[in-house]
């Protein structure tokens, strides 16, 4: 036993074998399990002036006993208590239920404290929370705890002020000294003292601030010392790319690169000379250029004397990426093709064999590109796009396929940067947050269903200006459970609607994927004018030609789907528009609909979804990977995170943080969590 801290709890006063069981379900076993179990929030117990509170507002009042109690049973052991209060000069009744054993201690002339919800037409208090004595007795902040069972937040209050009055003596400092003067934050002792027991707001204020930076800390700690051994563990090829060529092929673009993308070149082409793997992710808003940041890595590969490879989800976007990159090195002598499963036979095998030999420099493909007689020359550096649409092992797979490549992942999902540095926090992440100039905002406005017919007048014009249209709905097929308009039906309605004016398609998840291709490009080539779809063109479908949207029952989505469905449009010159058709009954669900129609900026709808949604329903609880803390939250609690984050970089590249006694604390908590192991690696 190192501490008397790893006591069992059993040491306390009123903890027998019973109440052991009941703490041990809820994690605590021993005397420090006990006080670093932190309240989740607060009751605020301020006494109020009753004049001042508002209907149905939870409030604590002290009043003296006015009257006799009454007690009344009814049903099986319940029972329910009413006391006349005298409250200033209001007379106020106050209800308690199942509490007829407090009768005979509520002699008239006593004083109590009662907090529960305030009837101000009645002028009662139903109340929860009942203390026989004066409000000083309880304090202003009272600390809310989870508890599981029959154990109640009243007795594990006592069970910690026990253990807190006995063993506070033994607490150790877990942050170095220079961390606590920087920012001014509690020791370990009285920051937990201020979470049990606070007796202001400040004190509370100051708890939490401590326990939010420290959590944050640790967990990028552990991150970083992740990103460190595996980057030094699996060493790069170190990519000695020709600058003055680079240079050159990026100033023959017909554009100028925007300044967050030369940001983001510079920080890949640092990786790509560094002697370790890079492990990057670039993250960008649905039009911001990544296809070019990426051509402009391949390149600098390419001039290293290594092959670039490109994996995509879908075919259609295979080929769209194909032909733009195709674009793009037009004026250079770079051989590039593209392998998909539609690329068969004597082509194949000839694109195969050039691959292998090194005469083609850079591949783009789909899954075809990780089948087993798919071998690369000298493959340098490999890029994912969407990579969220591929499993873990078919990304190894193609890292496979070369020596220690580099990696990058490109996304076109805005994730907001306090969960991309939380989730992704062991990658390096460059972030593309500036659209090229020119680019017209899409139109965004929000329709009720009543106002259909003018919505289809709308798009009529459009199809009539020669543009092209997207539906989108969030079904296939009529549902009994929920209330929306599916696909094929509004499929079956658009039809006869536009019939002998515009042809109308239909495509969802349940088409076989060769019969999905073909009503794509169908709707490429603008041999269909009106598409009518599922989400499944959410990404990467490029038709600059389409101006417009229309989304049933928007409500249902998210605010980063809604804006990823959006930028299918307003890929060409010509001004988009996209329709939300939506009757919200939630005030979240208004309010999405109103930011849709606010902004166009892809990482102001992450955040704003973010705070509407909460982390965990982001990314979808069960693959979210996101940790657990106890007392940050990652959405208000972002500028500490980042601050953390920061510090835990520089401390973990400090040689004095791997020898210095004052990191001890820090470095244990490192070995605990496996973070320095190699067994961790994947």
């Amino acid at each position: 036993m190192n501490s008397p801290l790893d006591q069992e709890v059993t040491v306390l006063k009123g903890i027998g074998d019973e109440t052991r069981a009941q703490l041990a379900g809820m994690g605590i076993h021993t005397i420090r399990d006990l006080l670093y179990y932190l309240p989740y929030r607060y009751d605020d117990s301020r006494l109020r002036d009753l004049t001042e509170v508002e209907h149905d507002e939870r409030i604590t009042i002290e009043g003296k006993v006015h009257s006799e109690p009454s007690l009344v049973y009814y049903g099986r052991k319940r029972n329910r208590l009413t006391v006349r209060l005298l409250v200033g000069r209001y007379l106020v009744k106050a209800v308690m239920f199942n509490r007829g054993y407090l009768k005979g201690k509520l002699q008239p002339q006593r004083t109590i404290t009662v907090t529960g919800k305030w009837d101000k037409h009645r002028q009662t208090l139903t109340c929860n929370e009942v203390v026989l004595g004066p409000h000083e007795e309880i304090g202003d902040f009272q600390p809310v705890y989870a508890v599981k069972g029959q154990l109640t937040v009243k007795a594990l209050r006592r069970f910690i002020k026990e253990a807190f009055e006995t063993f506070s003596g033994y607490i150790e400092e877990t942050l170095p000294e220079s961390l606590l003067e920087k920012y001014k934050l509690a020791g370990i002792a009285d920051a937990l003292k201020f979470m049990h027991f606070p007796e202001s707001g400040k004190e509370m204020k100051q708890g939490r601030r401590r326990f939010v930076y420290e959590e944050f800390l640790l967990f990028q700690l552990k991150m970083q010392a992740l990103r460190r051994t595996r980057r030094e563990g699996t060493r790069g090829v170190g990519q000695n790319y020709d600058l003055h060529k680079l240079k050159a092929f990026i100033s023959s673009l017909p554009f100028s690169l925007t300044n967050a993308q030369k940001k983001a070149v510079n920080e890949i082409c640092f990786d790509l000379k560094s002697p370790y793997k890079m492990n990057r992710l670039l993250q960008g808003d649905v039009g911001s250029g990544k296809t070019v940041v990426a051509a402009i890595a391949m390149f600098a590969s390419v001039t290293a004397g290594y092959q670039g490879a490109l994996m995509v989800p879908t075919e259609i976007l295979a080929e769209q990426h194909a032909e733009s990159l195709q674009s793009l090195f037009s004026h250079t002598d770079l051989s590039i093709e593209l392998l998909t499963s539609s690329v068969k036979g004597k082509k194949r095998q000839d694109i195969l064999n050039r691959l292998r030999t090194g005469d083609i420099d850079i591949m783009i493909g789909t899954h075809s590109l990780i089948q087993e007689d798919v071998d690369f020359h000298h493959l340098g550096l490999v890029i994912t796009d969407e990579q969220h649409r591929f499993g873990v092992e078919q990304r190894r797979v193609l890292k496979e396929k070369g020596e220690s490549p580099d990696v990058l992942f490109m996304t076109a999902t805005p994730i907001p940067r306090t969960l991309a540095i939380t989730v992704f926090g062991e990658m390096d992440v460059s972030i593309i947050d500036e659209l090229p100039k020119g680019r017209k905002p899409i139109e965004t406005y929000w329709a009720k269903h009543d106002m259909l017919d003018r919505v289809l007048d709308f798009m009529e014009k459009e199809l009539r200006d020669g543009r092209q249209a997207y539906v989108i709905c969030p079904l296939i097929e009529e549902s009994d459970k929920l209330d929306v308009q599916n696909a094929i039906d509004v499929y079956d309605m658009l039809s006869n609607h536009f019939h002998g004016r515009f042809k109308t398609g239909l495509m969802h998840g349940r088409l076989p994927a060769a019969e999905k291709d073909d009503v794509m490009k169908a709707f490429s080539k603008n041999e269909i004018q009106l598409l009518v779809s599922t989400t499944v063109v959410e990404v990467g479908v490029n038709v600059p030609n389409a101006t417009f949207m229309l989304i049933y029952d928007a409500e249902r989505f998210g605010l980063a789907q809604l804006h990823q469905l959006r930028g299918r449009v307003g890929r060409g010159s010509s001004q988009s528009y996209c329709i939300l058709l939506a009757d919200p009954k939630t005030e979240i669900g208004k309010e999405r609909m109103q930011i849709m129609t606010e902004t166009n900026d892809g990482f102001v709808l992450s955040e704003r979804d973010l705070e509407l949604r909460g982390p965990g329903d982001f990314f979808g609880k069960k693959q979210s990977g996101l940790p657990e803390f106890k007392v940050a939250d990652m959405v208000h609690d972002y500028r500490v995170l980042e601050i953390a984050r920061n510090d835990a970089m520089q401390l973990i590249e400090s040689e004095s943080f791997w020898k210095d006694e004052r990191f001890s604390s820090l470095r244990n908590h490192l070995e605990e969590s496996g973070a320095l192991s190699e067994e961790k690696l994947d």
